[in-house]
């Protein structure tokens, strides 16, 4: 047996035997707990990077754990394959997108069969298939049936080099996501999803999402931002005639206010745009900075004094500045505020730069009122009011309390609840996407498709030379009849937003070949929620909300049962890696540098260079290193091992090449290790103690698995294989080596599922590891760290648990929940109570 392990072909040989063999096909089965791991799914850019290989090493780390725990487990793949990369390579390259989209989807795909995952190629999906955005077609016509989806005209955020609409989600720093580029407002006619008629819903459901991370849920709910207010109405000096309707969180604050704004798109502002060209000049100004929340706040405070007062409501003779400001956004609460600058700081900036008075109305506790001032930042702790009439004394929410009850009383306002969420704009002005299914008739209005018509697929003889929107310009494509009245009609020239496509996909996987609908509602019963859903944090207010805004808009149309998309969520960190650039600035690949003593040069200068900060892995950069070089040197089982060992999978990862190459160093050494092995000793001097340490790492890796320390079971694997080694070179009893070595084995299939594969043929095994049920530890072994935990469901014994001593109350729940032998005598019902005896017993009543 050689002393090295051939990687290349045994890698390939074993990703054979699983094809082969379909072991990770699966169907219902009602005799299984099922198990549904999903990580998200790529965009078909044409490469991996390094970002998908952790991504999918993670996700195939639990399904194959989860396999062997005796699960029915689903891990699907599939393609986000809309877009408009695809749409700028047909520019680029004179290719249809489609062509280009498949060609990337073929080569991606080997890439990953590189790696060895444990997928169910068999429900692999494409969005931008026919068969696939047909029936989310289908979807928004029960939209629109149920009330969920409408058109209406609204300023949007254009990018001007994608020529299209971004939502509010998708600019970054008032840039377009993708492009970069400044993005600008128009008006626009657009379609819109109602989510925020869940908004509440949506608030009240991250508190049944204790499986996601914290700071996701405080994004999401940061994001949908309930806020409490008042809704009040000034009253207007001559010559402007009429009522100011204000909303602000703040009224406890109204006897500091200064000034009065309004938003560029305000009705006033556009009434006095007309007959003041300043006011238009403004208003255009304002609008060439984009209409996210995100730029509005991070943009100069500028405004335009219109020349109008209102009267204060509360200060008699008082009267305040009306002007039009930047940062002001027509569509949160009225499109009007007033400043407080001593308490708000964008107010304060904005009184600062047109010297408007600054006037303390709420001290900190313990301070001097006549020595507290505001200089460059705006008190916005708690404390009392004072300068504030019949507010003083007050806190400050009973004196919101009480000036809200003072509008109210006098007519003038009300108490009310309002939301940062905006409806989600989903019509995007380009070709490569899902024709949104609807026809204009200028007799009929807005027609529906009809479902039997359905998919309106794109046209294929499209230009791309002309700019705007490649259906709008087609010649024919457009024109066709209405359904309802058979005259003359347009079709919606808009495709929706991609987003769209992957807010439904999770559930496209649980039936996937299904001609005649988007799924099966009994298929779908069976294997979603998702049990566990891993991808990057940068998806929070974009993809995870939208999901679980249309896993609640399929429910109120009938497709659904349940609220929530995914149950658990692991959110990933980045893969980064050293930066180097030349003498004058410009980046360099690592392929351009050659080491000398303990810096680098120029390979082909030799000039110095600069090693770099370290930094998220980027082609612009040019830190990036190459899957596939990485898998064809050293194989995927080195790949995965390094990935998973280096740091905790929640941290940003720091690819070394001495990472990786220590990786291959030590399954080379696992390789010797195994196959060099003699069970002929007989020494029994430190057998005891071997056997402890082989049945303590398998309770103690099932729980590392259980809990993504994916980093610590590469650690007990190490110390593991380094007390069997000492007891194998002591010549010690060949049965406890074996025991030993055919754990280890097992154990190491999740993480490095090849070799492992490999070793436990060396072994003499027949049936394929992959089909081996997980270890079990020996209770006698683990005395002193772990205790026998009974689980019974409605007080029947249902199972025994191995954990580890004075193991808190969540965890012990947790690990009798996902005992397979609990689960299946649930019968899928939820439990109603859980009762801990610790280090003894948990009752599961349902």
């Amino acid at each position: 047996m050689s002393e090295r392990y051939n990687v290349k072909e045994n890698e390939s040989r074993w990703q054979k035997a699983w094809a082969d063999s379909k072991c990770f096909e699966v169907k219902e089965d009602l005799s299984k707990p099922k198990f549904y791991t999903l990580a998200m799914f790529p965009y078909p850019s044409g490469r991996l990077h390094m970002g998908h290989v952790r991504n999918y090493t993670l996700s195939d780390v639990v399904a194959r754990y989860k396999r062997a725990m005796g699960f029915n487990v689903l891990n699907p793949m599939g393609w986000d394959a809309f877009g408009l990369p695809a749409e700028n390579a047909a520019i680029e390259n004179q290719t249809h997108p489609a062509k280009w989209t498949y060609q990337n989807i073929a080569v991606m795909k080997s890439q990953m069969n590189m790696m060895g995952l444990a997928i169910d190629w068999e429900r692999e999906v494409a969005t931008c298939a026919p068969d696939y955005y047909r029936h989310e077609q289908k979807f928004f016509l029960d939209f629109l049936k149920n009330g969920l989806a409408y058109q209406k005209e609204a300023f949007v955020n254009w990018d001007p080099i994608e020529n299209t609409v971004l939502a509010n989600e998708q600019v970054v720093d008032g840039r377009g996501w993708r492009s970069g580029a400044i993005v600008e407002r128009r008006k626009l006619t657009q379609w819109f999803l109602k989510i925020t008629d869940f908004a509440d819903d949506l608030l009240a459901g991250l508190d049944t999402l204790p499986g996601w991370p914290e700071k996701v849920r405080i994004m999401q709910d940061n994001w949908i931002g309930k806020s409490q207010g008042l809704r009040f109405r000034f009253d207007f000096n001559a010559p402007q005639e009429g009522e100011l309707e204000i909303y602000t969180t703040r009224p406890d604050t109204l006897f500091g206010a200064s000034f009065v704004a309004l938003s560029p798109d305000h009705p006033i502002t556009a009434a006095l745009a007309e007959k003041n060209k300043g006011v238009a000049d403004f208003v255009q100004q304002c609008r060439s900075i984009g209409t996210s929340e995100a730029v509005v706040e991070t943009a100069e405070k500028i405004g335009f004094d219109t020349g109008l007062t209102v009267r204060h409501p509360f200060i008699k003779d008082k009267s305040l500045q009306v002007f039009i400001a930047n940062f002001v956004l027509m569509d949160y609460g009225t499109g009007a505020i007033f400043g407080c600058p001593a308490h708000d700081q964008r107010d304060l900036d904005f009184a600062r730069k047109y010297n408007l008075p600054v006037i303390p109305v709420v001290i900190p506790d313990g301070e001097d009122a006549k020595n507290f001032a505001v200089g460059t930042e705006a008190y916005t702790g708690g404390g009392k009011l004072y300068n504030s009439d019949f507010l003083n004394g007050m806190s400050i929410e009973d004196a919101k309390a009480t000036a809200i009850a003072h509008f109210e009383k006098a007519g003038k306002g009300q108490g009310t609840t309002l939301y940062r969420l905006r409806d989600w704009g989903v019509s995007r002005q380009r070709y490569w996407g899902c024709p949104i299914p609807v026809i204009h008739c200028a007799k009929c209005g807005v027609v529906p498709v009809p479902e039997k018509d359905l998919p309106v697929t794109l046209p294929e003889d499209v230009r791309f030379s002309e700019p705007g929107n490649p259906i709008a310009n087609h010649p024919t494509w457009k024109h066709t009849t209405c359904p309802t009245c058979g005259g003359k009609a347009e079709r919606e020239t808009d495709t929706f937003d991609t987003f769209f496509e992957s807010s439904w996909y999770q559930f496209r996987y649980c039936d996937p070949k299904n001609p005649n609908k988007g799924f099966d509602k009994d298929k779908v019963s069976y294997w979603a929620p998702v049990d566990q859903y891993i991808g990057g944090v940068e998806h929070a207010v974009m993809h995870l909300l939208y999901a679980r805004f249309f896993t609640r808009a399929l429910k109120k149309c009938g497709y659904l049962d349940f609220d929530e998309p995914f149950t658990a969520l692991f959110t990933q960190g980045m893969v980064t890696h050293e930066t180097y650039k030349d003498v004058n600035g410009k980046w360099l690949y690592p392929a351009d540098l050659k080491k000398e003593g303990d810096s680098f040069v120029h390979a082909a200068t030799g000039e110095p260079v600069t090693v770099g900060r370290i930094e998220k892995m980027s082609k612009s950069k040019k830190n990036t290193v190459d899957p596939v070089e990485i898998l064809e040197t050293y194989g995927a089982d080195a790949a995965r091992l390094f990935i998973l060992s280096d740091s905790p999978p929640e941290r940003d990862l720091e690819w070394t090449e001495s990472g990786i190459e220590g990786a291959w160093k030590y399954i080379n050494r696992l390789w010797r290790l195994v196959t060099l092995a003699d069970f002929s000793g007989t020494d029994t001097k430190t057998a005891e103690e071997t056997r402890r340490k082989v049945h303590k790492t398998i309770a103690e890796m099932s729980q590392d698995l259980e809990k993504f320390h994916f980093n610590k079971s590469v650690a007990r694997l190490r110390e593991l294989s380094n007390a069997l080694e000492d007891f194998s070179a002591a010549k010690g009893d060949g049965t406890v080596l074996r025991e030993g070595l055919e754990v280890l084995v097992r154990l190491m299939c999740p993480l490095m599922p090849h070799i492992a594969e490999e070793l436990w043929l060396q072994l003499g095994h027949k049936t394929m590891l992959v089909d081996t049920p997980w270890p079990k530890a020996d209770p006698a072994l683990l005395a002193n760290d772990t205790v026998t935990v009974g689980v019974q469901v409605n007080g029947k014994m249902r199972a025994q648990l191995q954990l580890p001593k004075d193991l808190d109350q969540k965890a012990a729940e947790k690990a009798a929940l996902e005992d397979p032998a609990v689960q299946k005598a649930m019968e899928g019902k939820p439990a109603k109570k859980i009762i801990v005896v610790p280090n003894r017993i948990v009752n599961v009543v349902v």
